[in-house]
């Protein structure tokens, strides 16, 4: 667990990109900070390894005052990962990623099979990118081992700095889906700064929302859409993705299969059938294609159209399910 505590920090100008921020982080949850720029949620997620620190104020974690620790194991201790990933060219990818536990002492076994290990969960074959040098790979594979990266000192809590913001849609997506299913199975403290709600919606556990160094909203994505605190908070989200939000939910394809058809002659762009509604309507809208084919397990269990989609947010909506 992260907590401010009543913190503001002040810049020799005068600005005050903080003023008097309280709040607590969950642990093992995905924190998105999302706002403006300028708002101050880059300085705040600085603070938490003393890259920034508060003018006033303190920081714990896990109720331990961080001015207590020293700097530099405190940074080895959590892993950081930024928009420009930060790779080191002169080095492989084994090299790149091993680079904390060699300086935290790690034995040379436990650190290659900790690299191997974690490529292999971000879908890096290690035989194929181990020895590669960080410009043989594509935008969306550097960010990839950027992460790996992160990880390999086995740190409680990750620090995210706007880490696909630079990257082209599609492997920004595919980057995203990737790090839910990796949380799901390491269940990090993971601070993530961005500026896309859509992505803040998609992949947070909580979101706090902030304007001008104050916290406006902290909740959950669908407490946010819920309830904005305020018209700065419904404004930020925006009114056309609360609304589509409020309709679509959660739920997941699969839970509606007895609407999809199960024939269909023409094309259609496939997606699991754990995908939300929400992410289905994204999906066909972006797709050249008038339905889905919705797939579990390799198999195809039935086709959607935009029709059957929003019956299936109707359904949802009069509480018919199933």
């Amino acid at each position: 667990m992260i907590r401010f505590d009543n913190v503001t920090k002040r810049f020799p100008d005068g600005t005050e990109a903080l003023k008097e921020v309280s709040l607590t982080l969950p642990a093992h949850r995905l924190t998105a900070i999302i706002g403006p720029s300028g708002c101050g949620k880059t300085t705040l997620m600085k603070m938490i390894n003393k890259l920034e620190k508060p003018s006033e104020g303190e920081i714990y974690i896990d109720e331990k005052p961080i001015t207590d620790l020293e700097e530099v194991e405190l940074r080895r201790s959590i892993g950081y990962v930024i928009q420009r990933i930060g790779l080191f060219p002169h080095m492989t990818i084994a090299d790149n990623v091993s680079l904390v536990p060699r300086l935290r002492g790690w034995a040379k076994d436990k650190t290659d099979q900790r690299v191997r290990e974690l490529l292999a969960l971000t879908g890096l074959d290690p035989e194929v990118y181990l020895e590669r040098y960080p410009l043989e790979l594509s935008g969306g594979q550097q960010q990839r081992v950027g992460v790996v990266r992160a990880l390999a000192g086995d740190p409680n809590i990750i620090l995210m700095d706007e880490p696909f913001s630079a990257l082209d849609p599609i492997s920004r997506e595919q980057l995203q889906g990737e790090l839910q299913n990796l949380q799901r199975e390491i269940q990090k403290t993971i601070v993530f700064v961005t500026h896309d709600m859509d992505e803040a919606l998609k992949i947070a556990d909580t979101i706090v929302v902030m304007r001008a160094g104050q916290v406006e909203q902290i909740g959950t994505p669908d407490e946010l859409v819920a309830e904005p605190a305020n018209d700065f908070v419904r404004n930020f989200i925006g009114t056309e993705r609360i609304e589509r939000q409020r309709v679509f939910g959660e739920k997941k394809l699969k839970e509606f299969a007895g609407l999809f058809a199960l024939e269909w002659s023409g094309d259609a762009q496939k997606i699991s059938s754990g995908a939300t509604i929400e992410e289905a309507v994204l999906e066909l809208e972006k797709s050249q294609h008038s339905r889905l084919a919705v797939v579990d397990e390799d198999r195809v269990i039935g086709y959607v159209s935009e029709h059957d989609l929003l019956r299936a947010a109707l359904r949802k909506e009069e509480g018919a399910v199933g």
